[in-house]
């Protein structure tokens, strides 16, 4: 097993007997102390962060891992289908693992997927997907002082409030981090 010296930002570490996203190292030899690795890393199970102190000699083990890029084929209760569009394999990820992410995929949709030890851990949405309006009501003739804005339920079933000229059947971009309106697609 590699030293503490030896971890480096990205890499996956198993703490406490859970698998942790290492974000941050820093070496420090502070006056006439022993030489530390101050970590900041994230919990990959529950998406908590905390700094740990390793000694620089203790030993850390790192696990193996792997980013595969997959797309969305279907969803079945809580369970969403993707395919690896290299080897066809079909990988099943449930709805707890994909958390509030199933809103945004539709089929032929990417996601990046990080694999450690060939189990899927956590994944990837682009920043923004373009989503089509199933159910939305008028705007208000005259009703238009200032941004006023409308709920619009998406594809997927998510709510997000849309200007008043954006109509039923429309593609629109929403931001994948707080699933605000961006724009016409």
């Amino acid at each position: 097993m590699p030293a503490a010296n030896d971890i480096r930002k990205g890499q996956v570490i198993k703490f406490n007997g859970e698998a942790h996203l290492v974000m941050e190292t820093m070496h420090r030899t502070p006056g006439n102390l022993r030489a530390f690795v101050q970590v900041k890393m994230r919990n990959l199970r529950y998406g908590k962060a905390l700094d740990q102190r390793f000694g620089s000699t203790d030993t850390v083990e790192v696990l193996p891992t792997e980013k595969k890029t997959l797309e969305f084929s279907y969803a079945d209760r809580d369970a969403f289908a993707f395919i690896d569009p290299d080897t066809f394999d079909q990988i099943e990820l449930s709805a707890t693992l994909l958390g509030d992410g199933k809103n945004y995929l539709t089929p032929g949709g990417k996601v990046d997927v990080l694999f450690v030890d060939e189990k899927p851990l956590t994944i990837e949405l682009p920043s923004s997907v373009n989503l089509k309006i199933t159910q939305s009501s008028d705007g208000v003739k005259g009703d238009t002082a200032s941004n006023v804005q409308k709920p619009a339920t998406l594809e997927t079933g998510l709510v997000v409030n849309v200007p008043l000229f954006i109509k039923e059947g429309e593609v629109i971009r929403v931001s994948t981090a707080d699933g605000s309106y961006m724009g016409r697609a």
